[in-house]
C-alpha cells in the first residue's frame, strides 16, 4: 500500500485533529474509501443508519470502512452520556453483523470527550476523516463521504459515490429529500425548510453562482486528496458543512452527484443554534419569521454583478465598482465594506490572464460573500417573506409554474424535479 502523500501529511502534522482519539473495531487497511458519522446520543437511529449502508452491494461494502465517531462535550447531560456509553456497547457487540469494515471513535469516556468551547459536530467530523486518512488505499483516488446517523441512504450510495469520482473535480454534494414525518405539523416544517434550501440553490444557479449547491451535512463527498488540500473539516459546532463546502469549492470544485439520495430524518433538535433541527423545533413552537424565502431581485442582482466582472475582467477596479453602484447602491457600499478596489488590483496584478484571474475572483467572491450580498440586499432592496408565494417570479424565471395559490408542497416538488431529486 502507497504511504501516505506528503500533502496529506503535512496537512496531519499542521492541521489534523491532533488529540489522543484513536480508532476501535475494524484493523482494514487499503480501502476505497471512509464514510464518517458523527453520533451523539443517537440509540436506534444509528443502526438504522448502519443497517441502510449495508443495503449497498456486498463487493462495495468490503471496500468502504464505515467510522462512527460517539462524541459528547464535557457538558453534556447524564441522559446523552448513558446513551453514548450503550451505543458504544452496542458497536462492539455487533460490528461484525455487518459486511463493511465497521470502526469507531470513543470521544466519550473521562478524558476522550469533546472540548466544551469547540466541541461539536465539526470537530467530531474531523476526528473521523482524519483518522481514517491512514487506511485508505492512496493508489486508488480514495474518497471521503460525510453521512449523518439519523439518515438514511440508498442501496445505490456507494456505488453512486464510486461512479461520480472517475472523473468529475474533487468535491461532490448528493441530492437529498427528508424522510416522511410522523405528525403533519412536523411534515410542513420540514418541507418549508427544505423549500428554503433548494430555492436559494435555484436563486444561485439562475444568477451563474459557483455556489449553487445546498450545504447538508449528509450530503457531502470529496476525495481524499481534496479534503487535505482545502485543510480538511473545520471545527464549528454549526454551519460546519456550509464552510467546509465553501473551503472545497476554492479548490477542488464542487459539483453534483447523481444515480443516489440521501434522506435526513425530520429531526426536531436545539443541539445547534440553527440548521435543520433548530428550525423545526422553532416553528413547532409557534414562533413566527423562521424561514423566510428570499426574492427573485436580490438573485437578480447578484447574476447582474458576476456577469459584469466575467464579462471583461480586464476592467479595473473602480470601472467595475462604478457600473456596480449604479446596479445598486447597495451593491456598492457592500463592495466598498469587503475592500473591492484593493482586491481587484491585487488579483489583476497576481494573476496577468483571465482565466486564472476568474478563478481568483470566485475564490474572493465566495459562499459567504455571496450569502451576506443577497442578505444585505434583502435588509436594504427588498423585503423576504414567509409566504412562499414570493417564490412565484423566482420560478416562472427559471422555466417553471408559478400559479397564484403557489403553496409550500407545490414549489417543494417543482423544485424536486428541477434539481433531479423527485
Amino acid at each position: 500500500m502507497k504511504p501516505l502523500p506528503p500533502l496529506v501529511k503535512r496537512y496531519l502534522d499542521r492541521q489534523g485533529s491532533g488529540g489522543h482519539w484513536a480508532l476501535s473495531g475494524s484493523r482494514r487497511e487499503g480501502l476505497r474509501g471512509a464514510v464518517v458519522i458523527p453520533a451523539l446520543a443517537e440509540g436506534e437511529s444509528l443502526f438504522a443508519t448502519l443497517k441502510s449502508l449495508d443495503d449497498n452491494p456486498e463487493e462495495t461494502c468490503l471496500d468502504w470502512l464505515v467510522l462512527v465517531v460517539i462524541n459528547q462535550r464535557t457538558d453534556a447531560l447524564a441522559v446523552e452520556q448513558q446513551q453514548n456509553l450503550d451505543d458504544l456497547e452496542k458497536l462492539a457487540d455487533f460490528a461484525e453483523n455487518y459486511r463493511y469494515p465497521l470502526a469507531w471513535v470513543d470521544a466519550v469516556s473521562p478524558g476522550f470527550e469533546l472540548p466544551t468551547r469547540h466541541g461539536g459536530v465539526g470537530l467530531a467530523r474531523k476526528i473521523g476523516m482524519d483518522l481514517a486518512l491512514p487506511r485508505l488505499d492512496w493508489g486508488r483516488r480514495p474518497l471521503l463521504a460525510c453521512l449523518d446517523a439519523d439518515t438514511l441512504v440508498e442501496p445505490t450510495y456507494l456505488p453512486a459515490l464510486e461512479a461520480h469520482f472517475q472523473d468529475r473535480c474533487g468535491g461532490a454534494v448528493l441530492p437529498f429529500r427528508h424522510q416522511p414525518a410522523g405528525e403533519a405539523s412536523q411534515q410542513e416544517a420540514i418541507d418549508r425548510y427544505e423549500l428554503f434550501l433548494r430555492a436559494y440553490v435555484l436563486g444561485l444557479s439562475l444568477a451563474c453562482s459557483p455556489y449553487a449547491y445546498a450545504s447538508v451535512g449528509s450530503a457531502m463527498a470529496c476525495t481524499a486528496h481534496a479534503y487535505a488540500q482545502c485543510s480538511g473539516m473545520n471545527r464549528r459546532r454549526a454551519a460546519e458543512d456550509f464552510h467546509f463546502l465553501n473551503k472545497l469549492a476554492k479548490t477542488a470544485g464542487v459539483a453534483p452527484l447523481q444515480g443516489t439520495k440521501v434522506h435526513p430524518a425530520p429531526r426536531i433538535s436545539s443541539r445547534v443554534p440553527f440548521g435543520t433541527g433548530r428550525s423545526m423545533a422553532r416553528q413547532l413552537a409557534g414562533e413566527v419569521g423562521v424561514v423566510r424565502f428570499y426574492p427573485l431581485g436580490a438573485f437578480e442582482i447578484v447574476g447582474s454583478w458576476l456577469q459584469l466582472v466575467t464579462k471583461d475582467p480586464s476592467l479595473d477596479a473602480a470601472f467595475l465598482w462604478r457600473q456596480a453602484a449604479q446596479l445598486s447602491p447597495t451593491l456598492g457600499q457592500y463592495l466598498n465594506d469587503c475592500g473591492w478596489h484593493e482586491a481587484w488590483s491585487s488579483l489583476q496584478a497576481n494573476h496577468p490572464s483571465s482565466a486564472p484571474r476568474l478563478r481568483a475572483f470566485h475564490a474572493w467572491f465566495d459562499g459567504l460573500r455571496t450569502l451576506r450580498l443577497v442578505h444585505a440586499l434583502c435588509d436594504s432592496l427588498f423585503q423576504r417573506s414567509e409566504n412562499p408565494q414570493i417564490l412565484g417570479p423566482l420560478l416562472a424565471a427559471c422555466g417553471l409554474q408559478s400559479p397564484s395559490n403557489l403553496s409550500v408542497p407545490l414549489a417543494l416538488e417543482q423544485l424536486r424535479r428541477v434539481q433531479g431529486e423527485a
